[in-house]
């Protein structure tokens, strides 16, 4: 059992006796209301997705998965591939197996895929992943670090805020969970 603030996208959960893959996870702090988390996840056996609050306290129970260590090496638009680390195989995921994962994704990245009888369920990230800038506005000369941001489009396409002092070709550190900017790698 798993606290509900340590879900992540990519993981597989029991649910309401069905097997529910994470897309992604908001945690909300309300004013002087309670912290919750909203959660859009997909059931694996219908395909059809939903969205759940559940209480900050809230206990989830993770579905026990044979888990595989597995290196991204490509993907052709319609199917990414994937190589296991320990015997070499490689196999194809779909984007719905991947969901928001997709904007993640670069050559060598090792991530964890999880199989439950056989059959490919989910994959999780690491908890950051390190992405080139390839488009976004200039930098300001003397910005400093404040709650000023601006868009920038990495090489994943994936478009994260970052902050002014960012430039097009720069290194930064994402976090996968929120996909949000942490810091420059």
């Amino acid at each position: 059992m798993i606290s509900a603030t340590q879900m992540r996208p990519g993981m597989v959960i029991k649910f309401n006796n069905d097997l529910f893959s994470i897309f992604s996870v908001n945690h909300r702090t309300p004013g002087n209301l309670r912290g919750f988390v909203q959660a859009k996840m997909r059931n694996l056996r219908s395909g059809t997705m939903i969205e759940h609050r559940f209480s900050s306290e809230d206990r989830v129970e993770r579905a026990q998965l044979d888990e595989r260590e597995m290196e991204y090496l490509y993907d052709d638009g319609d199917y990414f591939y994937f190589m296991d680390t320990e015997n070499f195989e490689q196999m194809h995921l779909t984007r719905e197996i991947l969901g928001d994962g997709v904007g993640y994704l670069i050559p060598q990245l090792r991530v964890h895929v999880e199989f439950y009888e056989g059959k490919p369920m989910s994959v999780e990230l690491p908890p950051t992943v390190d992405l080139t800038v390839v488009e976004t506005e200039p930098s300001l000369k003397g910005a400093t670090v404040s709650n000023v941001t601006k868009p920038a489009k990495l090489e994943t396409g994936l478009v994260v805020q970052v902050p002014p002092f960012i430039a097009t070709g720069e290194k930064i550190r994402v976090s996968t969970a929120e996909g949000t900017y942490q810091e420059r790698a």
